[in-house]
């Protein structure tokens, strides 16, 4: 690998070219152009600055189109492109696999006048799903481009229907494919599609499934693992044809040319509370419900050549009042759903603060999102718990909760009083028993209570039972706001160009997907997240082959760009782990895991660690993978657990080592 230079030199290089000095002066967005006064590179001869900016970079490629981003709209806009007749694609993913946010989410898909609802016999219209999508955000979405989702959506899922999609098992209501999702505002008809991963190991989202098999048959279309583009570099042009990036695992820069233009999907920022906090009251506090890899950083990247951000959008963070923290900072949907059959929500302070049977989710998700750290605790008790298996209502429970080996069974705690329960989970004492009284008195009375909720027993989706909270044992489960995606990020135009803050396309830079802000509105509708990604890497595909590539204004910074400190990780300091004193033998330690124990064996020969093997695991395969094979070489290659983890795959990364650690301890 060629020696790395110095950051002025790596500066020079960017104010005068792309990968190699391709002439000009080129710049890039966080750079501040040279003077003669400021250096004296630029007074050497044209060959010498060339052979200097050219070893810059470990690598150089250049393809037709090169696209940053290898989740839904990644992938779909690289199979439009080399259907358009685009000879070369890279596409540059950080991780060690493509998918994105399709690999935390079972892909639920929406649409209109769709070929799924045609087979069901249901009649649907473009018009009313346009509707839909905007009241469901709050009316502050972009009809426009609205528009241009739900028309290319139709053919969208035709494409994944004749590619495959017909052949999927689908989840059903009352025999259809169509169906309604109470996970988000129900639409006004059955327009969600819940098809089923052939692969489960592998893939979560059908959609992801498909969309791998189909880029996978493409000799045109390469895909760069590990490698995080870092900056991006506009020309004497005005155009931004150049992408830095730097490859993890070979340790390599590395710098790509765009000949038609870059096509940035990088995603959204619900991996990186930090820039969450920064922007939304108790964002920080939010559950991840996807990749930390989701971090925002393409965001700040695009802004440093110019592109727009509408900081105001940057708060359209949409949650579910679901979340289960299986694991520091991280959650999936688990509710308990108690409140179904009689159990109530407290916040920090012990006070109720929402109808819990509301069948209007925006409500729920807005009320949660103000309580103190956006956390609730469901309490309920025993007969509670009887009545909910009786309405059948108590899957939830059944599968996460109540076992031992379930991945909230740990968050169930338990007491004799109501007092005690209050100590337990910290709210104030005297405050749960005022609202568990004054909720009994309610339900006691028949009618509605001060937050609309109904105690007559008429039966509905949200309530199965009417219960006091009362008995000899009492329950507390903390349930917090969890975040999946975010709808803020930078603008574009209708052909799903780059804007700068007057409004002008930046020539040859496009975004696609959760990276784009301002679609869908303040909420988003079900079935968008995966399909929205889908249908506008498309059209954005088909625009960067066919769209003429026009010189523009000389590349400059936006006025607002995302402060470098929300990307900044913080630092733990903790002391390296003591090797000194351990015996040669074979050990075995045993963590808690994804779903289920995982197992560990270390071998120590010599006073080394000679080998670190994962006997067996309960990890999500196609999230896990790349850490169950590189945390363990790492470990033998450093003789010690402190070593980095695997980007996307932080949980296992740090499960692996924990039980390396603790083998290690037998050792001695």
């Amino acid at each position: 690998m060629k020696k790395r230079m110095s950051a002025l030199l790596l500066t020079a290089a960017m104010v005068l070219g792309g990968c190699s000095s391709g002439g000009g002066n080129q710049q890039a967005g966080n750079t501040t152009p040279t003077t003669t006064a400021e250096t004296t590179t630029q007074a050497q001869t044209e060959a010498e600055t060339e052979a200097e900016a050219e070893a810059v970079y470990d690598e150089v490629k250049e393809a037709d189109v090169v696209i940053v981003g290898a989740g839904g709209a990644g992938l779909s806009a690289a199979i439009a492109a080399a259907d358009e007749g685009a000879e070369s694609i890279i596409i540059v993913e950080k991780l060690g696999k493509t998918g994105g946010s399709l690999n935390f989410t079972s892909g639920s898909m929406s649409g209109a006048e769709t070929i799924i609802q045609e087979l069901d016999g249901i009649t649907d219209t473009k018009e009313s799903y346009i509707e839909d999508i905007l009241s469901n955000g709050a009316d502050l979405g972009d009809r426009e481009l609205i528009e241009i989702f739900v028309d290319e959506d139709v053919d969208a899922i035709q494409w994944l229907w004749d590619h495959g999609l017909s052949e999927y098992t689908f989840s059903e209501q009352n025999g259809l494919k169509s169906v309604f999702a109470p996970e988000h505002q129900l639409y006004s008809i059955q327009r969600t599609y819940k098809p089923k991963a052939m692969d489960p190991a592998n893939y979560k989202s059908a959609v992801h499934e498909i969309l791998d098999k189909e880029v996978a048959a493409y000799k045109n279309i390469t895909i760069d693992y590990y490698t995080e583009v870092t900056d991006l570099l506009g020309n004497e042009n005005g155009q931004v044809l150049t992408a830095v990036g730097y490859n993890s695992d070979s340790q390599k820069t590395v710098c790509y040319e765009a000949k038609k233009g870059i096509i940035m999907a990088t995603g959204g920022y619900s991996g990186n509370p930090k820039m969450m906090g920064q922007y939304a009251k108790h964002g920080d506090k939010y559950l991840v419900g996807g990749a930390d890899s989701a971090d925002g950083k393409g965001i700040r990247i695009m802004q440093t050549v110019g592109a727009a951000v509408d900081q105001d959008k940057l708060s359209y963070i949409p949650t579910f009042p679901m979340g289960l923290e299986y694991a520091e900072g991280k959650g999936a949907i688990g509710d308990v759903y108690m409140w179904k059959a009689g159990g109530i929500y407290v916040n920090q302070e012990g006070k109720r603060f929402i109808n819990e049977t509301l069948d209007e989710v925006v409500p729920r998700e807005t009320a949660l999102e103000e309580q103190t750290n956006a956390v609730q605790y469901n309490i309920f008790t025993d007969k509670i718990i009887e009545d909910l298996k009786a309405g059948n209502a108590a899957f939830m429970w059944e599968y996460y909760y109540e076992p031992e080996q379930g991945i909230g069974h740990k968050l169930v705690q338990s007491a004799d009083t109501l007092e005690e329960l209050a100590q337990i989970i910290g709210v104030p004492a005297d405050a749960l028993v005022e609202t568990v009284n004054t909720y009994n008195a309610a339900v006691e009375s028949g009618k509605t209570d001060e937050f609309g909720r109904d105690f007559s027993g008429a039966p509905t989706a949200y309530s199965v039972a009417v219960n006091k909270i009362e008995g000899d044992k009492y329950y507390a489960v903390p349930i917090k706001a969890l975040v999946v995606m975010t709808l803020g990020g930078v603008t574009i135009n209708k052909d799903m160009q780059v804007v700068d803050e007057s409004g002008s396309p930046i020539p040859g830079l496009y975004a696609a997907g959760e990276v784009v802000g301002g679609i869908w509105g303040k909420f988003v509708s079900g079935g968008t997240g995966v399909m929205g990604p889908v249908a506008f890497g498309r059209i954005t595909g088909r625009n960067v082959v066919n769209l003429e590539l026009p010189k523009g204004q000389p590349v400059k910074e936006a006025s607002f760009v995302l402060d470098k400190a929300l990307f900044e990780k913080e630092k733990v300091a903790k002391e390296s782990y003591d090797m000194s004193g351990i015996k040669d033998g074979i050990y075995e330690a045993t963590v808690d895991g994804q779903s289920g124990e995982m197992v560990v064996q270390v071998i120590v020969a010599d006073d080394k660690i000679a080998e670190v093997t994962v006997l067996s695991n309960h990890e999500t395969e196609n999230i896990a993978g790349p850490a169950l094979e590189k945390v363990p070489a790492a470990i033998v290659e450093n003789n010690s657990p402190d070593v980095d983890g695997v980007t996307g795959a932080t949980l296992t990364s740090e499960r692996i080592r924990e039980a390396v650690r603790q083998c290690l301890e037998q050792a001695k």
